[in-house]
């Protein structure tokens, strides 16, 4: 039987070798990575526990045996949280509202922000955005396209793998596109069997290849915070630092931009916001 907890599970145990692990490798393998048995002893857990937990035959592992085996494959914190709830599923975070408009104080308060700034939904799709962050990121949309109705909204992942000129933005493609689908992996362990989410997963594995790819490998990144490295069309080479805040009672979050001051990317930005 095939679950997203056996996928996440198996997906790393190939990514860790037996000599990654401390562990000796005897003989020919027919797959990479370490076997069901190697990662049990690993984590303190017997082989046919462990293969049940694998094939999701049971939900109810205990945190010691979570963190056990985040251990022993290497986890990142996102990762670990992701494996914790997807061995104990509670359903959608609590409080959260996701198929809702933006409230009015919070897009008043992005459209004074002096950089880009968005607010985006847990599957990215964009519900508001300022001059600057529609200069940025909206190039060709217009700028009420966020209060279209869904799916007609701008969204940046959707437009990274399917539009032409979607990843020449991006002065490194490959990372941003396994950040993005890291996000919505991380989004779905919060959001389990959530529609939006499944309606645009369904449609990025349909219609591209890289995503597909991307997305049978299982990242998980929460994508909070960082640095944006753009090649923008008309400003030209920017990076930005952005942070992306969680509105409280909602799966929405609001990502800010900023170039550090005197620098070529703010001037970049001034270009932007002249144009």
């Amino acid at each position: 039987m095939t679950t997203e907890l056996g996928e996440f599970l198996r997906s790393r145990r190939a990514a860790i070798s037996p000599e990654e692990a401390g562990l000796v490798s005897y003989g020919a393998r027919r797959v990479p990575g370490l076997r069901r048995e190697e990662l049990a002893m690993l984590a303190g857990v017997s082989p046919t526990y462990y293969t049940r937990l694998e094939q999701a035959d049971h939900h109810n592992a205990s945190d010691a045996v979570i963190d056990s085996l985040a251990r022993a494959l290497r986890l990142s914190a996102e990762e670990h949280d992701h494996l914790r709830r997807l061995a104990r599923p509670v359903g959608t975070v609590a409080g959260s509202r996701r198929d809702v408009g933006p409230r009015p104080a919070a897009v008043a308060m992005l459209m004074d922000y002096p950089g880009p700034a968005l607010i985006v939904d847990h599957a990215n799709y964009v519900l508001a955005w300022n001059d600057l962050g529609h200069g940025l990121f909206g190039h060709g949309l217009d700028f009420d396209a966020p209060y279209a109705s869904r799916p007609h909204r701008p969204n940046l992942i959707r437009r990274f793998f399917l539009e032409p000129d979607g990843p020449e933005l991006f002065v490194d493609p490959e990372g941003t596109g396994l950040q993005m689908v890291g996000f919505l992996r991380y989004s779905s362990g919060l959001h389990p069997d959530d529609h939006i989410l499944s309606c645009l997963v369904g449609e990025l594995v349909q219609r591209s290849d890289l995503f597909a790819e991307l997305w049978a490998e299982h990242p998980v990144m929460d994508c909070g915070y960082g640095i944006k490295r753009l090649r923008h069309p008309v400003a030209g080479r920017m990076d930005l630092a952005y942070e992306a805040m969680v509105l409280p009672e909602t799966s929405q979050r609001i990502v800010l931009y900023r170039a550090e001051p005197g620098s070529p990317s703010a001037a970049a930005l001034e270009q932007l916001a002249r144009d």
